[in-house]
């Protein structure tokens, strides 16, 4: 029989547990939020046992202070379990609380006095459990549809190696992304925005594509950055590191970046879970 499908959602708060926990149940998921750890023995029977389509496919909506109580899950036999880890920049989630005008849960339950200290405190549990996962998603600067979008690919996960890449093009006069960890500057390439039939077009299109990636110095440039990423891949093979984000950047973020985000999401995808996002282009 086949095994049923669990996914825990755990995370910083005001990373967007909520709103993956609602793509998850347009999804099919029956998602279960704030269960009582008290009572999960309970709830895992009731996986194991049941036999109805209705738990075939379960998401849990945890709280990142109480992940150690479910961690169990993880090397269970009974179900295909994937953990998903929501992050965000410090900045970004007092940020939120601060429009949202709600309360950080960790004030809530009196384990912190202040909102810094509450997100400090979960940057750290996030640093903690990082080794047990290869699916991050920082929602920094992610859209609903992005955000769908490496649910879908997660959740399609077919095996590749134990390690996950996003790809994400920008624009430099629009300020570099925050949730970088590498950035590469493809500005001394040359550039389809002077040719007044490629200005109006992106890297999403042929005609650009094929101008950036026929030049020899594009060719080149290719050549070393993929050589240093793949050094940097064997690396990580190494460490507890599980997820970075390549950040490749232009100008205005719609030609020349695009075609080289594009090019490395094609080389990578059969190799790793790759995602792409080209920042300053409405898809």
């Amino acid at each position: 029989m086949k095994k049923k499908q669990l996914v825990l959602i755990t995370g910083v708060s005001g990373a967007g547990k909520t709103t993956a926990t609602n793509m998850l149940e347009d999804m099919g998921y029956c998602c279960i939020d704030q269960y009582p750890s008290e009572l999960l023995d309970n709830l895992v029977d009731l996986l194991r046992t049941d036999q109805s389509y209705k738990y075939q496919k379960t998401a849990l909506s945890i709280p990142l202070i109480e992940f150690e109580k479910y961690r169990f899950l993880l090397s269970s036999t009974d179900f295909n379990t994937i953990l998903i880890l929501l992050d965000c920049s410090e900045e970004e989630i007092i940020k939120r609380y601060k429009f949202s005008r709600r309360i950080h849960p960790l004030l809530v339950s009196n384990k912190t006095e202040t909102l810094t200290e509450a997100v400090n405190l979960e940057k750290k549990l996030i640093a903690e459990y990082e080794k047990y996962t290869t699916h991050i998603i920082d929602t920094t600067s992610l859209s609903l549809k992005d955000n769908k979008k490496m649910l879908d690919s997660i959740l399609k996960y077919d095996g590749k190696e134990n390690f996950s890449v996003s790809f994400v093009s920008f624009g430099y006069k629009n300020g570099v992304p925050e949730d970088a960890d590498y950035i590469f500057d493809v500005r001394v390439l040359d550039n389809p925005f002077y040719i007044p039939e490629l200005k109006k077009l992106t890297g999403n299109d042929s005609p650009v594509y094929d101008y950036v990636m026929d030049k020899p110095k594009t060719q080149e440039y290719i050549s070393k950055l993929t050589e240093y990423l793949d050094y940097c891949f064997a690396c990580y093979a190494t460490e507890d590191k599980r997820h970075i984000t390549i950040c490749i950047g232009c100008t205005g973020g719609q030609h020349r970046s695009v075609t080289l985000t594009n090019y490395l999401y094609d080389h990578y995808k059969d190799r790793f879970l790759c995602f792409k996002r080209h920042r300053e282009l409405k898809e």
